[in-house]
């Protein structure tokens, strides 16, 4: 066979004629496409046979690339403005030596704060453990359970981080499409049925289409887990109260192994990198376990940190009026879009996801006119082409000069108001 390169998505020779384009035993072939799937390089699709992975085994994504005098909305991030000032709550630090081997590795004042967050939303917290980010805490929950080459459910469009961590620990993403009310029930029991171990969903401001899981959505969501209590139910509520939603959990009393991951970083700021992972038992008492062989504890002047801000009134009123700006700033583009007969979601959260006929255009024409958003290629496994837009820092005014521009931009692909 001569030598070629294959790219992602490519199909690879079935087990038989690759063995015998090569002159070996089949079993050696399945073998080695054994070993690439647990590396997460290539993923087995059942009838549309073995293809190379969407991404890298093991990706280092550089941030997208921003030209000077571009306004840059694609980074995902809060609005600094908006976080609380450190400096007031550093000056009333008092620092503690902590030392290896201490007992107590996670505050108990911080325990306690986070546990009546959970339970105010009504999600059990008697096991709650201190992680460095959202993300470490999802992966971390991941390994206590799941082993290279099991499946593992996603939203579609993703979170991108999430898609290339799978691809690193050598699970495969099965995808399940989302609406505005988050993950449909018909694509979880097809996930399931695909054999998907796990399933991570976000309860709200869902990255990147701003999805928001309704009470509605949440009960058949718990109602299809209810059927197997032993897959892996993660909770990924990164944005926390600055989402403009309610979080409404799938997780129950029934399921065995469950976590609900939520982090600082929208709230507080992203430089604090903590995170507290509330969940079943045995899956808090492993995730814990692992902490301690490896990093061991976060850092208390961190979690003293984010115990003076959460006790600090001002640090309350600040978070709730940030959340009231971002939902007015995410609500304005959407109204804007509207306005060019241009459909887009973003139900709550930080970023607004626009469908468009062809991502590379629009992102061209958006330069052109002086706007840097993301393409959709790296949220997306099976659904159509779309942008993100980081509304954080998107003033009503400046939503208005966007939707114009992107009408303009994707003006040739549009006629009646459909795509072409």
């Amino acid at each position: 066979m001569a030598d070629h390169v294959v790219g992602p998505g490519d199909r690879l020779p079935t087990v038989r004629d690759l063995a015998a384009q090569l002159g070996v035993s089949p079993t050696t072939v399945a073998a080695a496409y054994r070993t690439l799937g647990a590396r997460g390089i290539v993923t087995g699709r059942g009838r549309q046979g073995t293809r190379i992975s969407a991404g890298p085994a093991l990706p280092a994504r550089a941030a997208p690339s921003v030209p000077a005098g571009a306004r840059d909305l694609t980074d995902g991030n809060p609005d600094p403005r908006l976080l609380p000032p450190w400096r007031p709550a550093l000056r009333r630090l008092v620092p503690e030596t902590v030392t290896y081997g201490d007992a107590q590795a996670d505050r108990p004042d911080l325990l306690d704060l986070a546990r009546e967050r959970y339970r105010a939303d009504g999600i059990a917290a008697d096991r709650i453990v201190v992680v460095p980010g959202a993300l470490d805490g999802v992966e971390r929950v991941l390994l206590a359970h799941l082993r290279p080459g099991d499946r593992v459910a996603v939203e579609d469009p993703g979170y991108a981080r999430s898609f290339d961590l799978l691809a690193a620990l050598g699970l495969v993403a099965v995808p399940m499409p989302v609406d505005d009310d988050g993950p449909s029930v018909a694509g979880l029991r097809a996930a399931l049925a695909d054999g998907a171990r796990a399933a991570i969903i976000t309860p709200r401001a869902q990255n990147p289409t701003g999805a928001v899981l309704g009470a509605s959505r949440a009960r058949a969501l718990r109602e299809v887990l209810a059927g197997q209590p032993e897959v892996l139910v993660i909770e990924d509520d990164h944005a926390g109260p600055i989402a403009g939603a309610t979080a409404h959990s799938v997780t129950h009393a029934h399921q065995a192994r469950w976590a609900v991951v939520r982090s600082v970083a929208k709230t507080l700021g992203p430089d604090l990198r903590l995170a507290t992972v509330a969940g079943d038992r045995a899956t808090v008492d492993r995730v814990e376990g692992r902490l301690r062989l490896g990093t061991g504890w976060v850092s208390h002047l961190l979690q003293q940190l984010v115990v003076e801000l959460w006790q600090d009134p001002a640090t309350q009123t600040r978070i709730e009026h940030a959340e009231a700006t971002y939902t007015e700033r995410r609500d304005a583009l959407l109204g804007a879009l509207a306005t060019h007969g241009i459909d887009a979601h973003g139900a709550s959260g930080l970023n607004v996801w626009v469908p468009v006929p062809e991502e590379d255009t629009a992102i061209a024409g958006l330069l052109a006119r002086g706007w840097a958003v993301t393409a959709g290629e790296r949220f997306r496994l099976r659904t159509p082409p779309a942008l993100r837009v980081t509304t954080a820092t998107l003033e009503p005014a400046d939503a208005r000069r966007l939707a114009a521009d992107l009408a303009a931009a994707i003006a040739p692909a549009r006629t009646g108001g459909a795509w072409v």
